[in-house]
């Protein structure tokens, strides 16, 4: 199983940036996909999750209604589409899979644990300049 994270790089302050992460997995329409980052120094964090079923999406506070979170299951894949970036943006972007034994998801809250996940991607780069 693979998850391959792309579209990062260097943006400036106020500009977007769109991240992909292609999966290959044969149900990946099954699985709830997730993003975190990890800034230098600091704990991977929790940026937008979607679930399979429905979908719905969720958001950390501090990327709300600035990033959005979207699937094509046609394609196996998720995005994440990143708008009006800042420093604070920057970071190691982490795509994830939870088969969550490809059942609905009752808590949309638990896409925020980590521990979760049985695939992470390998991480892409997203540096924003001020």
């Amino acid at each position: 199983v693979q998850l391959q994270a792309s579209g990062g790089g260097l943006v400036q302050t106020g500009g977007s940036l769109r991240l992909s992460c292609v999966a290959s997995l044969r149900t990946f329409s099954r699985y709830d996909m997730a993003w975190f980052r990890q800034a230098p120094g600091k704990e991977r964090e929790f940026v937008a999750g979607i679930t399979w079923s429905g979908p719905r999406t969720t958001y950390a506070d501090s990327v709300k209604d600035r990033f959005t979170i979207s699937r094509d299951n046609a394609k196996n894949t998720v995005y994440l589409e990143m708008n009006s970036l800042n420093p604070a943006d920057t970071a190691v972007y982490y795509c994830a899979a939870d088969w969550n034994n490809g059942t609905p998801r009752s808590m949309i809250g638990s896409l925020r644990l980590s521990a979760l996940y049985d695939y992470w991607g390998q991480g892409t780069q997203v540096t924003v300049s001020s």
